[in-house]
């Protein structure tokens, strides 16, 4: 019997396309976010900020810490409640970032490993703040700013040690 060249290829290709989605949906966590500070020229009056507000090394991480809290913080550029809200989040990092992991997700370019974040805690509006204990249990998950005033940390900081 004759092998048929055709539907070894298709079958080939299937099996080629399965083991590349299993490894994508696998996909290992990176290190956490680091070394988190504003953007520069960051408007926190208009809209007018082209670039994210957020910069940092690993920020394409999007995994939950398993032995400590995790803070997820949702936005995009062009957003001055955003860039407000990073403005607190960036003011307390020092304080917390050994004992809190940090995942920040640009909404116009998140990662592959951020997509199941954004489904899970991202509520439609930005900014949006997830704050998960370190047993998985989500202590905050709400959208808009943490305070009314610029520079206002008090609230987002009582958030970050309620969840240590």
């Amino acid at each position: 019997m004759k092998p048929n060249i055709k539907a070894l290829a298709i079958s080939t290709s299937i099996v080629v396309t399965l083991i590349f989605a299993i490894a994508l949906a696998t996909e290992v966590p990176g290190p956490p976010a680091t070394d988190l500070k504003l953007a520069p020229d960051l408007s926190f009056t208009d809209d007018s900020s082209p670039n994210f507000p957020i910069e940092g090394k690993n920020l394409s991480n999007g995994a939950l810490a398993n032995d400590h809290a995790t803070v997820i913080f949702f936005g995009t550029a062009n957003c001055w409640n955003t860039a407000r809200e990073a403005e607190r989040l960036v003011q307390l990092y020092p304080r917390y970032k050994n004992k809190i992991q940090f995942v920040v997700v640009d909404l116009r370019k998140p990662s592959l490993a951020q997509q199941a974040l954004i489904d899970r805690y991202y509520r439609g509006y930005i900014p949006t703040i997830a704050v998960i204990d370190s047993a998985g249990k989500v202590l905050y998950d709400r959208a808009g700013e943490t305070a009314s005033e610029r520079g206002d940390t008090s609230n987002l900081q009582k958030l970050l040690d309620s969840a240590r």
